[in-house]
């Protein structure tokens, strides 16, 4: 029988995240100020962004690698258009070529029934390499970042809230009106929980698995635009490893890795909860690349959760 009174291996390991996170506060000054707290809110945006595309893809069971590469390749493609053609070309152009990457990627994965990890890890080699060819590996740079209305967008504010924050926010509100609480919101839960069960359902599960890579890349299209704008320039590998930090953030949020399981609100969570962690590493005066051991110490330890709260549904 269930124990229902006990805490669930997920709740405990969430726990400890907020424990840390409030020793940190208590020990770093400055953590929680406001001016922190904004700064800090503004530089996950991007990561959250990509986030909630991501969310959609992994409740559906599947993987998506390539955020990290698509990011470098938006990015760098938008700081040179936008000296060569316009601002406006920086806004669109990396949108559709997030788009069009999320169409391959829904191709490979629904339509050729290729394993996600695999399809996905190797998109991420064909992304980097173009990135690296259209900028011939030099650094992509705005000459005059100071005299465009493109900067508004990564370096804005609006009411004393920066833009990321508020352009974050709004996504995060529509994706979560788009899983929650429409149609397809419920077949990308179906699909992720029972694929052939869906499908005897009357549920076009391949369809489905095609919009939510559709939507990842759309929104990593876009993450790469705040990210350009924040900070008017970029390199081939400007998104190296963002990969592991949007995973780690989405699965610390309750998002399950096995698929069926997770929610727009539990990603932002796990976006700020991690964000936090790393900003108040920082803060201490640890070397920034102590954030990748914190972020595989969250997979592992959100992986185990996920595992152990399962075997616990199954025994009980």
């Amino acid at each position: 029988m269930k124990d229902i009174g006990r805490p669930s291996a997920r709740q405990l390991l969430i726990a400890a995240a907020v424990l840390v996170l409030l020793t940190g506060g208590a020990t770093v000054p400055g953590l929680f100020s406001f001016d922190n707290i904004t700064q800090m809110l503004r530089q996950i945006s991007v990561t959250g962004i990509i986030a909630l595309g991501v969310t959609f893809v992994v409740i559906a069971g599947r993987l998506d690698l390539t955020v990290g590469s698509l990011l470098s390749l938006c990015a760098v493609v938008a700081i040179t258009l936008h000296d060569e053609i316009s601002p406006v070309a920086a806004v669109t152009v990396p949108i559709i070529i997030g788009l069009v990457v999320g169409c391959i990627n829904g191709f490979l994965v629904a339509i050729l029934r290729l394993n996600s990890l695999i399809a996905t890890l190797g998109m991420l080699s064909v992304l980097q390499a173009v990135a690296l060819v259209w900028t011939s590996g030099q650094n992509a740079l705005i000459d005059r970042p100071e005299a465009t209305w493109f900067a508004v967008i990564g370096r804005g504010y609006l009411l004393d809230v920066p833009i990321p924050v508020l352009i974050f926010l709004l996504l995060a509100a529509l994706t979560a009106i788009l899983l929650g609480m429409t149609r397809f919101g419920r077949e990308v839960f179906s699909v992720g929980g029972n694929e052939i069960a869906s499908r005897f359902s009357s549920i076009a599960a391949r369809q489905v698995l095609f919009t939510c890579y559709m939507i990842s890349g759309t929104l990593t299209g876009m993450a790469a635009i705040v990210f350009s704008s924040r900070v008017m320039a970029a390199q081939n590998n400007s998104g190296s490893g963002l990969e592991l930090q949007v995973l780690s953030a989405v699965i610390l949020g309750g998002t399950s890795l096995a698929g069926g399981d997770g929610g727009i609100g539990r990603t932002i969570i796990g976006v700020v909860l991690l964000g936090f962690i790393q900003n108040a590493l920082l803060l201490i005066g640890l070397p920034y690349y102590v954030q990748w051991l914190v972020s595989w110490v969250v997979i592992i330890g959100v992986v185990w959760a996920d595992v152990a709260s399962r075997r616990g549904r199954v025994l009980a």
